[in-house]
């Protein structure tokens, strides 16, 4: 099955890929928290619902689940207000 943790996506050289499709030696971690953002290693490409791209060169990000930030894709910890 595609994007399936056991068949990572690979460049055409056969190397795995990372989101933004370049070949990557390791691999991003992501963590998921119940109430609260999306952690990622970074740096990292976002690739918004209209097509438009934002990035960042951090070492981690913090990206908004609730869509409560007015920052958003970045998490402003909007969610404690209303958790």
């Amino acid at each position: 099955m595609p994007n399936s943790p056991s068949d990572p996506a690979r460049s055409p050289s056969g190397a795995p890929c990372d989101a933004s499709g370049a070949a990557s030696g390791a691999a991003r971690r992501v963590v998921m928290r119940r109430k609260g953002p999306m952690l990622v290693e970074g740096p990292v490409e976002v690739e918004l619902e209209d097509g438009s791209v934002v990035s960042s060169d951090r070492f981690q990000v913090a990206l908004c689940t609730c869509r409560r930030s007015r920052r958003y894709p970045w998490c402003d910890t909007s969610h404690r207000d209303r958790a």
